[in-house]
């Protein structure tokens, strides 16, 4: 033991005698609750910060691995939990920056990175003497007296070692170190052409006639946009979707409706420099034979081995599920709008570009409903502060805004989050508009994950970013219901985040449990009681009457069909991309024609991504698991009966939520979580309702 901590203790000195002053990204921050200090952080600091990272990282490895003293799950388990820290937080920033506030710079860096990380990675996965003392503590584990998180963080920790290949031959460790660099290079490169190709394309509106429909805070933010591009007098759409789905939905120009939303969908599929067809190809191959290699037929049998679901058939079969009822209800939603067209004259079939504008002619003629009468009463800051009473009512959360946290950009506000009577929780930082450097979507990341260190509680540093509508003219950000619904699912996952109570940072639950703590915060958005709360007008203060509230109950079903149907065929094609068992690149827009054939998709919808700009399985960690959302959508589901059975702020159901789901998700099996909150596994019966699929 004497040998053992002697080289951590020169690993510190070097670290101490290597860290320069100069890099604000090495040693103590020295800011409120060691955040980033991001006024301080310079593109220039982030290569020097890696490689000391990567370098203090190695180290604690072979100190690890050399220890004489024989393993144990002190020496060996904990040990590694505690190592990489200084490197974690350098990608923590630099990834952040990549994903919210990205240039030219940024991603010139991520390049020249992301191979050397790779390689770090696995130099420690396919290190034989570190792997051997895992192997040592796992191969005893029965007579070990471990707590249940510590046995599943053992039990972990050696799968992933497995799965990074530490049994593999020599040769094959040097083909997967291969795989490994290839796959990372290219994920980099799709995800930056889909960047340039999103922000590549606009619609630019010289014909005022051409806003024919539109309501008046959308044309004001596309002429707002139009003077940022200096194209005065103009009016400019892009393919973010705040600006492109109001256009869809409103604007009575069908050719313009049907040129935005093309240029949408063929997003890496124009036969450019940012085409991604190759890379994706060679990409589901590679993904083949890594698999193959580690022993598995297909990536997602690979993939799946880690998750709820456990093999490609048991998703297939759940999807199928699903599948045949929502194409019935897409089928008749599709029914209804083209009765509409005949209705008003129209000699022509519904088209995908058709569908948001015809759905909204249908709310409007059965439930008295137009989305425009909700948006004064949805101010987005309204909306957060609604959120953050929901917490306060379930958790006991409080939210104060601090302004001396450095941040990356001045649209980023921050709260610390303390319990009732006054305990520091976490950081949120929320970061809610589009902009050129910022990836499309919406999600949850972090500085900081909560862990405990030598006793010790490490407080998370938890992101909330999205790309919500902007504040248009002299109006506020007024947010349409389904980014309400998204800006409460992404802070359902920063919840999961903040009120995180493990040891063990290494620990994360399955990619198909992560999705309920955010999808079960989605059903308190609508409810009148949480409506409520948040919902007034942003001009009179009035609240939303009860009329409106009574609206959105009786619609919630509306459009059910097409929002599952689009969702699931994204999930197909995941599946199917993922299902191949070839090493040889296939022919990419043939693959998707031929998968979405054989789930009989109607025309009139495509599936909610297409394969070339599909982020989340080809650079976001959802290969094979973009299925996970619906998944959880079961949980969710069954989930949230418990609380309209004992009330929807009860809180024995909350507190028993918070323990076994929130603060204990990641220390043992996801389902048997789930048991201690419900007392029973979840049915389906709660979704299929809620969707109108039964």
């Amino acid at each position: 033991m004497k040998n053992f901590i002697l080289v951590l203790a020169m690993a510190a000195i070097a670290f101490a005698c290597s860290n320069e002053p100069k890099n604000p990204l090495l040693g103590d921050y020295g800011t409120p609750f060691e955040t980033p200090p991001f006024d301080r952080v310079k593109n220039e600091h982030f290569i020097p910060a890696f490689r000391e990272g990567m370098s203090l990282e190695t180290k604690e490895a072979e100190a690890i691995a050399s220890n004489r003293e024989e393993p144990t799950f002190q020496n060996t388990l904990e040990a590694l939990d505690k190592s990489g820290i200084i490197l974690d937080r350098v990608q923590n920033v630099f990834y952040a920056l990549h994903g919210a506030n990205t240039n030219d710079e940024i991603q010139k860096i991520a390049n020249e990175i992301t191979p050397l990380l790779t390689k770090h990675r696995d130099d420690i996965m396919l290190n034989e003497s570190l792997f051997q003392r895992v192997k040592s503590v796992y191969d005893r584990r029965g007579s070990l007296s471990l707590t249940d998180e510590q046995a599943h963080l053992l039990d972990e920790t050696y799968k992933k070692f497995v799965r990074g290949g530490a049994n593999l031959s020599a040769e094959q460790k040097k083909r997967f170190r291969e795989l490994n660099e290839e796959l990372s290079t290219l994920s980099l490169k799709f995800s930056e052409n889909v960047l340039k190709e999103t922000n590549a394309f606009t619609l630019t509106i010289e014909n005022k006639e051409d806003l024919t429909g539109l309501p008046q805070e959308v044309v004001d933010g596309a002429a707002d946009a139009a003077r940022k591009a200096g194209l005065e007098g103009k009016w400019v759409f892009t393919v973010h979707k705040p600006s492109m789905i109001p256009f869809l939905q409103y604007a009575k120009n069908r050719a313009l409706r049907e040129k935005l939303y093309t240029a949408y969908i063929m997003r890496g599929d124009n036969n450019n420099e940012y085409d991604n067809k190759r890379i994706i190809a060679k990409m589901a191959a590679l993904r083949v034979e890594r698999a193959n290699l580690l022993g598995f037929k297909t990536h997602a049998d690979y993939v799946l081995e880690q998750n709820m679901a456990r093999t490609p058939a048991t998703v297939y079969e759940f999807l199928h599920k699903l599948w045949e009822p929502a194409l019935k209800n897409a089928a008749k939603e599709r029914e209804e709008m083209q009765k509409i067209i005949r209705k008003e004259g129209g000699n022509f079939a519904l088209a995908p570009w058709d569908w948001w504008y015809y759905a909204e002619k249908v709310r409007k003629a059965k439930y008295d409903l137009d989305e425009n009468e909700l948006r004064p009463y949805f101010k987005l800051e309204n909306v957060r502060q609604g959120a953050f009473e929901v917490a306060r009512r379930l958790y006991g959360l409080q939210f104060v805004e601090r302004k001396d946290i450095s941040t990356y950009s001045d649209e980023v506000t921050v709260y610390e989050v303390k319990r009732a009577d006054g305990t520091h929780v976490g950081l949120l930082y929320t970061d809610y508009f589009p902009r050129p450097g910022k990836r499309a979507g919406a999600w949850c990341g972090g500085f900081r994950d909560q862990e405990r260190r030598d006793g010790a509680m490490v407080t998370p540093l938890v992101t909330n970013v999205g790309n919500f509508s902007r504040p248009a003219g002299d109006k506020p950000a007024l947010l349409s219901p389904d980014e309400v619904r998204t800006l409460f699912h992404e802070f359902g996952h920063a919840l999961n985040a903040l009120l995180q109570n493990q040891t063990y940072r290494m620990l994360s639950v399955p990619r198909d449990f992560v999705e309920l703590p955010s999808q079960i915060m989605e059903n308190w958005a609508f409810v009148p009681e949480v409506l409520g709360l948040y919902a007034q007008h942003y001009a009179t203060g009035e609240k939303l009457p009860a009329s409106l509230a009574d609206k959105i109950t009786r619609s919630d079903k509306f459009n059910q069909g097409f929002l599952t149907v689009e969702y699931l065929a994204a999930s197909l094609l995941d599946m199917d991309w993922h299902t191949l068992a070839t090493t040889e690149p296939v022919d990419a827009n043939g693959f998707e024609q031929a998968s979405v054939k054989k789930m009989r998709l109607i025309p009139e919808i495509i599936s909610r991504y297409r394969s070339p700009y599909f982020a989340h399985i080809w650079s976001s960690g959802y290969s094979a698991g973009y299925y996970s959302y619906i998944w959880a959508a079961v949980l969710d589901a069954d989930a949230f009966e418990a609380f309209k059975e004992r009330g929807l702020f009860d809180q024995a159901t909350a507190q028993a939520f918070e323990e076994h789901v929130l603060a204990k998700g990641a220390t043992g099996q996801a389902m048997k979580q789930y048991m201690k909150f419900r007392g029973k596994e979840p049915a389906i019966e709660p979704l299929l309702k809620r969707r109108g699929l039964m």
